[in-house]
Formats: C-alpha cells, structure tokens, sequence
C-alpha cells in the first residue's frame, strides 16, 4: 500500500464522529477488559500508576491516569521553563519571522497555530517546542511555569494523527487539528501552551476546577489518547538547554531552559 493510499484512511478517518465513536466506547465500562491489553501493548509502566490496574473503570480513565507522587519531580528554580508533559522533541527552535521552521520538513506559521490571535506578535521570534506523547506516554498536561492564566481559546478542527506519518505526510496537521490554547503570565513576560488534537483523541480536557493561577507542575489538562503539546514562548524570554534537540526525550517537569533576565 503506498502513500497516498493511507493518505485517503487517515482522510476518512480524520472525521469527528469517528474519534467521538472510538471515546464513547473508551469511556464505556464495556472497555475496562482492555486495559492489561493495552498496558502491555505499549509497554506502560502499571506500577507508575497512582492507583492499581483494577481500579480503573475504563480504558479512558487508565489512559488520563495520575502518577504516584514523587514520580515526576518539578525543578522549582523561578529561573526554568519545565516541560509541561513527558513527550519526545519533534521540533524545537527560534521562528524566524513568525514561522516555526521544518517539523518533518513541513513549516507552519504562529499567526495558523494560535488562530489569528492578536498576541501571535508575542511569539514572531520566541523559542518553540513541539513535544510528541506517544500512547506510551503520561497523558497529564501541567504548567510550565508559575503563573496565571489570562487567556483560553479553543479552536474546532479536524483529527488528523500527529506521529511521524501524520506529520510528514499529511498538511499542515498542527495548524488544521482541534487546539486547547492556554497563555500564561509569569513573572517575565508570558508563555503559550498549544495542545493539539490527534485521531481518535475524543476530546482535550481542562482539569476541574482549573485555577486561574498555577504554579509550575501543577496539574492544568489532559488528552484523552496520544498528541502534541506546541509550546511557545515570548520573543526574547527564553534560552534553551544547550543539550536539548530533534528526538530528544523529556519528563514532565524536567527543565527545558532558563527565562533570560531572570534571577534564582
């Protein structure tokens, strides 16, 4: 089967009603047999897990799973921007001119990414990663700085799969998917937080109650199934971990980079 063949399945398959039909049936108890399936699948780590594999109710419940505490340390410098999930870097650089440049030699524009937004002039020239959650992967979203919350958007789209394939063959993914958009004002400028929709993710959900101030690791969503995180940061405000590039692996609340102008 070549390439434009899959191309037409995740064109079809890229429709609502289909990941809607995928989480109804996730979040049903009928799903609840399978969970060991799925764990051992993709090799989850089930003693991660804050609660033992017989307590979850349904596979969408197991896969949105807390950790035990003290799992994920969060560096608490004032100085660091921490990574909001445990993911692998896909892209990672300076935009040039408003453009996040070559993620699986495709560009994408800030202005596309965050809707048109009147703060995309914030992040023209800023720092971005692009951070990929397999199914593997935690699926908890946190914040990557203390701050406070002072926008939302959500953006309707469709539901393409962000892995190596969805991102290199299909259009433009990040900017045509469903977006939770979350900015963030911390003590030096602020921060935007894009969680992107992927095939067969029913839905991004804010935790409940959300707060409108958070400090750094705090719990602020989660993906029900795999997707990227796009997180920018405002032009000037940020200089990254000099080890950190394509491919590279990152936990939730391990440091990224340093906010420049900032003293610890």
């Amino acid at each position: 089967m070549n390439k434009t063949f899959f191309r037409l399945l995740t064109e079809l398959s890229s429709r609502k009603w289909v990941s809607r039909m995928a989480g109804n049936f996730a979040k049903s108890r009928m799903s609840r047999r399978f969970i060991p399936k799925f764990a051992k699948t993709y090799g989850i780590r089930v003693e991660d897990a804050e609660k033992p594999v017989t307590e979850y109710e349904t596979l969408n419940e197991f896969f949105t799973r807390r950790l035990k505490p003290g799992l994920r340390p969060v560096d608490r410098s004032p100085s660091l921007v921490v990574s909001p999930v445990d993911a692998r870097i896909t892209g990672i650089g300076l935009a040039e001119s408003g453009r996040i440049l070559n993620v699986k030699g495709q560009d994408y524009t800030i202005e596309e990414l965050l809707n048109r937004s009147p703060r995309t002039i914030n992040y023209t020239n800023g720092f971005y990663f692009v951070l990929y959650l397999s199914p593997t992967d935690y699926h908890r979203i946190h914040a990557p700085v203390s701050g406070k919350i002072i926008e939302k958007e959500h953006v309707p789209g469709k539901v393409y799969p962000v892995n190596d394939f969805g991102l290199t063959h299909m259009r433009r993914v990040l900017s045509r998917n469903e977006r939770l958009i979350t900015y963030m004002q911390h003590e030096y400028g602020e921060i935007a937080v894009v969680k992107v929709g992927a095939l067969n993710v029913s839905s991004i959900q804010y935790v409940i109650p959300l707060p409108g101030e958070l400090e750094r690791g705090a719990d602020l969503a989660y993906f029900e199934f795999g997707s990227t995180v796009v997180l920018l940061m405002e032009n000037g405000t940020f200089e990254c971990r000099p080890d950190l590039q394509i491919g590279s692996r990152v936990r939730m609340g391990e440091a990224l980079g340093r906010l420049k102008g900032a003293k610890d």
